[in-house]
């Protein structure tokens, strides 16, 4: 990063937990390459905090804002407009500055999702979304697009599923793919797993943090045992790299996907959204984000 200075703009990153983040390092590579005088910085924030702490970054001229968990839905109160995939999905990640001192919310998660799937032929196939939040809503919102046979969302809240799958199969309606919840305490999702082309855990469950074996596996370590090895594994998360969840599919000699690819493709679109530059240093930015976790 260059050296910091009275006219260095601020960018960042708002979040509860956001200590793991890597795109810090990669936002910083970037902008460094691009000749950006910006600081991109991980804010942590509370969700009791989070409308006064927009309102003060937007106050100081911030000039973008990306969000992760858990705001993704609960920032949308605070946007003044929002961009046609933000309103679909009901999920904002990146936040870009409007006039008088507002801020138009939209998602860049969909594209960045997409990115590791392009050289995957998923037509007709049968996928499990492990999540109902944010980022499964921009993750079916790609899955769209795929012409998925058949989506199987996981939850284990009952009512948060429900709404879920209810606004997802809305959503998804024209492009006639089978949505149904699953509450993996009340079923046996054991068929499921059997018959899935691919799995995707939108869950925090395997990042850094957590301490025993069993609770950095999505849905414990049992039900993987009848994983085939034609399934692709798709974790979001990408710190550790690999998950443990990731490590157990590769025992079952499965493709998988981490979370790295599809931060670095949305935060590159995050920063075309700020800048106006199409030029983003992509390669740079991925590279900075693994010698980091090689630290």
């Amino acid at each position: 990063m260059s050296t910091i200075t009275g006219k260095t703009a601020l960018v960042g990153l708002l979040g509860q937990p956001v200590n793991h983040s890597l795109s810090p390092v990669m936002h910083n590579a970037a902008y460094k390459e691009m000749g950006l005088d910006w600081c991109y910085l991980a804010i942590p924030c509370d969700k009791s905090d989070l409308n006064k702490v927009i309102t003060a970054l937007r106050l100081v001229d911030c000039k973008g804002l990306n969000i992760t968990i858990p705001h993704k839905q609960e920032v949308l109160k605070t946007c003044n407009k929002l961009t046609t995939i933000a309103s679909d999905t009901k999920a904002v990640n990146t936040l870009i500055p409007e006039k008088n001192n507002q801020w138009i919310g939209a998602n860049t998660d969909v594209e960045g999702f997409l990115t590791p799937l392009k050289n995957h032929n998923l037509k007709n196939k049968s996928v499990i979304v492990i999540g109902c939040g944010g980022s499964a809503r921009a993750v079916i919102m790609g899955l769209n697009s795929l012409k998925i046979k058949k989506v199987t969302i996981i939850g284990r809240n009952e009512n948060s599923l429900n709404n879920f799958v209810t606004s997802m199969k809305n959503l998804s309606s024209k492009n006639h793919i089978s949505i149904q919840g699953i509450n993996n305490n009340k079923i046996n999702i054991t068929p499921y797993v059997e018959e899935a082309d691919l799995i995707i855990n939108t869950t925090p469950i395997g990042m850094n943090g957590k301490i025993t074996e069993q609770e950095n596996i999505p849905l414990g370590n049992e039900i993987w045992n009848s994983l085939s090895s034609q399934t692709i594994l798709y974790d979001l998360i990408y710190t550790p790299r690999p998950t443990q969840w990731l490590q157990l599919g590769k025992q079952k000699n499965c493709f998988t996907i981490d979370g790295l690819d599809m931060l670095v493709e949305q935060g590159a679109l995050s920063i075309k959204l700020w800048s106006g530059f199409d030029n983003v240093p992509t390669k740079i930015m991925k590279s900075s984000a693994e010698k980091h976790l090689m630290v």
